[in-house]
């Protein structure tokens, strides 16, 4: 992949976690399969390594629904604090996916059509 590929795909992986909402959770595998990917979630997490402020980075974890390791341990502390901001509810240190699992942008427009928004 070349450097502007390279750039491009951060910005499609960025451009999709600002759809998540607030108070649900993606993983990097669910965020690969979405942009036509899967099986390179480590590109998603590489990706989401250099994203720009105002991208809700928080809202990314590993497909058991853990905080990834990092290099600096304050910012798997501070994803958590974010996390229980939006009101997600951690147990033993994963997010539960059965209930904060967000669907996909797909599943977004669906459910409006179902309700009429």
């Amino acid at each position: 992949m070349s450097e502007l590929q390279q750039h491009a795909w951060q910005r499609r992986v960025w451009r999709l976690v600002v759809k998540i909402p607030k108070g649900r959770v993606a993983t990097y595998g669910q965020i690969a399969a979405w942009l036509g990917w899967p099986r390179r979630a480590r590109m998603v997490g590489l990706a989401m390594r250099h994203c720009p402020q105002g991208v809700p980075w928080q809202r990314v974890v590993n497909a058991q629904g853990g905080i990834s390791p990092r290099a600096a341990v304050g910012s798997m502390l501070t994803q958590r604090i974010l996390l229980e901001q939006e009101g997600v509810v951690l147990r033993s240190g994963r997010v539960p996916l059965v209930r904060y699992r967000w669907q996909g942008p797909k599943s977004e427009s669906r459910s409006r059509r179902r309700h009429g928004g």
